[in-house]
């Protein structure tokens, strides 16, 4: 696993040395994901350069140094991440005459590259990856991003000079870096909390889309244009007809496809071990590796003294019954919170999954004693494992009400239900329309933001000229291939929730303490197999994750924890920020430089203050995305960036930042 970083300037206006300099400059700015190695390429001729950051995981040797030249000097490669079958295209490439100097991952896929091509050679790989390949014969730079997402990369053209690295602040270090701040995708990370639809919080940046390779030409007509090829879309498999098994095959074929994605990332040449949440998920993974490893697995979890977000207790004794080598710790307030300012400066934008921090805390303790760890996520987004999909079986029981009285309620009638009311919340969902019900979950769009204005007039204007970011849902419902509402939502959630909060979150937080995670329920080739099977494998009744169970209990998980409610990966949010988190909160949100910036309400955000703290309202959600926003602009804007130089370049103007 590393990190990579470079540029593509037409204009030719380094020598080889400078711009060998720069690309390495570029690529030290994640030097937490890669801390083993470093290095640098650049062609002057060309006006390309790669940086790259090593964590050695295979090949520890010189051998698997990057930037790699291939044997015949045309090409170059960059690469971040791990392809799990190189065994099965060596032998292919040694047929052609190719002689390899190692046995890394990364030569593979470089000679892979000038023998097949890009497009067809990324169709063979399985694994996570992120990269860069320079061919010097065509003189195209080609970027390419793993199927799910579950590696970054971004890119953009800025100043006439394409840049491109894993996260935002190597491309920070070019002098070509412009730092505007985008509006438009501004108002998607207040409603999702992430930034989607590929986009970032800077103007003109924005990520490779999974499943996607871009090639830049340098000369011709369309020289300096990026063109996509989409090589990869789980979701063109849906549209095939169900697979037509009984749950005893089903349950089979499972086990199999999943058992070997768990053996293929259980391959490594340094320390491996697992995260164990408690979870489903986390166990059946943890449970296929114990069955095809010679010795204890190695398997991490953290607890909180808050008995109702605490699921070391199920880790531990889930870690019992299969026999790993079990470590676990508890996490007290103090410890979190003081990770919550510098949040904003690992990310380098805004991200508001609170669950980042319990994230980062398992990945240090899982740091101590290995190098790579499996992790059980992508489970709940394949087999429709979160509570809104068992909201829509329960709204299909009230198919029978018919539209228009369901809107005179939202209208009419919700209004002047008593706030607090038990099930007010949960009676105006239902009446929705089920695409609409999911957008305004997903969108965080609570009935009381409606009454209390959070953001000035002039911003939420601003934010309007964007249009709606909750249409971006709207329109992977009409790209889904599948008809039936539950298969819909699991392929929208695939497509943003998965990728820009999920996955990112994992990235960003395990490659900042230098670990490796392999997430083998996001194998291609399970996720492909997945999507076959109709909802009703997925979801029966009111059983959540149906066929999952199934195979979970058949490789050991214990039935107490196949059938406990779903806790999911989370602080104690509501209870810290009541207490523990109160003076930071007021602290920051209530100072007048973050009231004069001209995004945030000030009246609005004193009331949402007031009635969440005296037990009214539980507004956790909201207060968390300010907050977060907030300390984003002063811990990377005014603080990481200043440190680098980059501080006048990056500073949003007046007109960027928020409304005169």
């Amino acid at each position: 696993m590393c990190g990579i970083a470079g540029f593509l300037d037409p204009r030719r206006r380094f020598d080889t040395r400078r711009a060998a300099d720069l690309a390495r400059a570029m690529a030290d700015r994640v030097v937490h994901r890669g801390p083993d190695a470093g290095g640098a390429w650049a062609d002057e001729a060309a006006g390309i350069a790669f940086g790259h950051r090593r964590l050695s995981i295979v090949e520890l040797s010189a051998a698997g140094a990057q930037p790699m030249i291939s044997a015949s000097g045309r090409s170059v490669l960059s690469y971040n991440g791990e392809v799990y079958n190189p065994e099965e295209l060596r032998p292919e490439l040694e047929a052609r005459g190719i002689r390899f100097r190692g046995h890394s991952d990364t030569e593979v896929i470089l000679e892979a590259f000038e023998a097949c091509g890009v497009v067809a050679t990324a169709k063979r790989l399985i694994g996570m990856f992120a990269l860069a390949w320079w061919d010097g014969r065509e003189r195209t730079l080609w970027l390419l991003r793993d199927r799910i997402g579950k590696k970054p990369l971004y890119y953009g053209r800025l100043g006439g000079t394409v840049l491109f690295g894993s996260q935002l602040k190597t491309l920070m270090a070019h002098p070509d870096w412009e730092g505007v701040i985008d509006r438009d995708a501004l108002a998607g990370y207040l409603r999702f909390g992430y930034f989607p639809a590929e986009r970032s919080v800077f103007r003109g940046v924005r990520q490779l889309r999974p499943g996607t390779a871009l090639s830049i030409r340098l000369d011709g007509p369309d020289a300096g244009e990026p063109t996509e090829h989409v090589y990869w879309d789980p979701y063109e498999i849906a549209a095939r007809p169900p697979l037509a098994l009984n749950g005893h095959e089903l349950t089979d074929a499972l086990e199999e496809l999943l058992a070997d994605a768990v053996r293929r990332r259980m391959v490594a040449d340094v320390p491996l071990g697992a995260f164990l949440s408690g979870g489903i998920d986390s166990s059946t993974v943890v449970a296929l590796m114990q069955k095809q490893s010679t010795r204890p697995v190695k398997t991490f979890s953290i607890g909180f003294a808050e008995a109702s977000y605490d699921e070391a207790p199920y880790a531990r004794a889930i870690a019992k019954h299969l026999g790993t080598e079990h470590t676990e710790l508890y996490v007290a307030p103090e410890a979190a919170l003081e990770l919550i300012p510098r949040l904003a400066e690992w990310f380098d934008e805004p991200f508001a999954d609170a669950s980042q921090i319990p994230t980062l805390l398992v990945a240090e303790l899982a740091r101590r004693h290995v190098t790579v760890a499996l992790s059980g996520d992508g489970g709940d987004e394949l087999f429709a494992g979160y509570e809104r999909y068992g909201i829509q079986q329960r709204r299909q029981m009230l198919s029978w009400v018919p539209q228009g009285v369901r809107r005179m309620y939202r209208e009419k009638l919700f209004p002047l239900l008593p706030k607090g009311m038990l099930g007010r919340r949960l009676s105006y969902s239902l009446s929705l329309p089920w695409k609409e019900r999911y957008a305004e979950e997903m969108c965080f769009i609570p009935a009381f933001e409606r009454e209390m204005p959070l953001l000035t007039p002039e911003f939420r204007a601003t934010l309007a000229e964007g249009g709606n970011p909750c249409e971006i849902l709207m329109r992977y419902f009409e790209q889904a291939p599948a008809h039936d509402p539950i298969s819909q939502m699991l392929y929208v959630d695939t497509k943003t929730y998965l990728v820009e909060d999920i996955l990112t979150k994992v990235d960003r937080m395990s490659m900042l303490t230098s670990l490796e995670v392999r997430v083998p329920i996001l194998d291609h080739l399970f996720v492909e197999w997945v999507t076959q099977l109709g909802p009703e494998w997925k979801m029966r009744g009111d059983k959540q994750k149906y066929i999952f169970r199934k195979l979970a209990e058949r490789v050991g998980v214990p039935k107490e924890v196949l059938y406990r409610p779903k806790q999911g990966f989370a602080l104690p949010l509501v209870h810290w920020m009541r207490h523990e988190m109160k003076d930071l909160i007021l602290g920051v949100l209530l100072d007048p430089r973050t009231l004069q910036r001209g995004y945030f309400d000030p009246a609005g955000v004193r009331r949402l203050l007031d009635e969440h703290f005296r037990g009214r309202r539980n507004s956790s959600g909201h207060i968390w995305r300010l907050l977060i926003f907030e300390l984003w602009h002063r811990n990377f804007l005014e603080t990481f960036t200043s440190r680098f130089g980059d501080s006048e370049s990056c500073a949003p103007t007046a007109a960027a930042a928020g409304p005169a």
